[in-house]
């Protein structure tokens, strides 16, 4: 059963979303896209106004890392 995912869980989160979205580089995403593509993860359950800039950079940065090792 998989856990609900939460603001915190950036390695987790990075990792759906190079899932959900393989052809786009983290880095070109707007915060506020960002947000969005996180809040729409089936599995995340967090407060939407929990997140923070730092939270937010943490998660581009597993995705990037995640979207860098499938290029």
């Amino acid at each position: 059963m998989p856990k609900d995912l939460t603001w915190d869980d950036a390695e987790d989160v990075g990792i759906l979303l190079s899932e959900k979205h393989p052809n786009t580089d983290p880095l070109t995403v707007r915060y506020t896209d960002l947000h969005r593509y996180v809040t729409e993860l089936a599995d995340f359950k967090d407060d939407p106004k929990k997140s923070s800039e730092g939270k937010l950079e943490a998660i581009q940065m597993a995705w990037h890392e995640e979207y860098e090792e499938r290029g």
